[in-house]
């Protein structure tokens, strides 16, 4: 029986074109199991933990809307806004939703809102006292619109909300990367004043037909309002239905 023997080849020249070493081949090779011969297997280097890069200016003004409630928007402004805090951006996350608040519910944070928008538009308090910041993750901030069982005066709409982001752009501290608001459910006068300092948006739905309608009715609210960034997430999915 042949067999080859490992043979040394000088550093690669003209009269020597191949720069590597011939091996014997001790297994006969198997397309569907590279284990079987004597061949290297190719991995995959995947890096984990890379920051990803920042894009467009800043601050980036993000609107959570669905129109169906109980869709998972709260859930996905505080998902959202906590993961790029991990990821060192500067985020401030407000809640839209007068009088049914629970973002801070999430969060972990309901015992420290000490106070709102509302005492900042009003002059009883300071913006950065309104703001409370994770003690977790220094990055991420909450600024709730107003207390619970409250509600707003007559003057307070998209108007207000577009003076605290110009506030929050100008502040000492500096501009956050993000600023998510967590708008409340519906097409009313809610909808309208979270939507107005947003030049994007983010829509929730799930495939159920109900939602689907709700969220291609926002869909054309947004737009004419002039938010043409919009993407879709698709909560609640179950593949085994689909």
């Amino acid at each position: 029986m042949l067999t080859l023997k490992p043979i040394s080849l000088s550093p690669l020249s003209s009269s020597n074109p191949i720069p590597f070493l011939v091996k014997p081949l001790h297994k006969p090779y198997h397309p569907l199991n590279p284990k079987s011969s004597s061949f290297p297997v190719v991995k995959s280097i995947l890096q984990y933990n890379r920051k990803p890069q920042l894009a467009g200016t800043t601050p980036r003004v993000v609107v959570i809307t669905s129109g169906k409630g109980g869709v998972g928007k709260t859930t996905t402004t505080a998902n959202i806004g906590i993961s790029l805090a991990r990821h060192g951006f500067s985020v401030v996350a407000i809640d839209a939703d007068v009088g049914l608040r629970n973002l801070d519910l999430l969060l972990g944070l309901e015992n420290r809102v000490n106070y709102t928008a509302l005492e900042v538009l009003n002059g009883d308090c300071r913006l950065d006292q309104a703001l409370v910041r994770d003690k977790r993750w220094s990055h991420f901030e909450l600024l709730c619109i107003s207390k619970p069982r409250s509600k707003l005066p007559l003057g307070f709409g998209g108007k207000a909300l577009i003076w605290l982001v110009d506030a929050l752009k100008h502040r000492n501290e500096g501009c956050p990367d993000f600023i998510i608001i967590d708008c409340p459910a519906g097409i009313d006068a809610g909808f309208i004043t979270a939507i107005t300092p947003a030049n994007e948006a983010v829509l929730v739905t799930t495939p159920d037909i109900t939602s689907l309608r709700d969220a291609d009715r926002v869909t054309g609210l947004l737009e004419c309002d002039g938010i043409k960034d919009i993407k879709m997430i698709v909560n609640r999915v179950r593949t085994d239905m689909i």
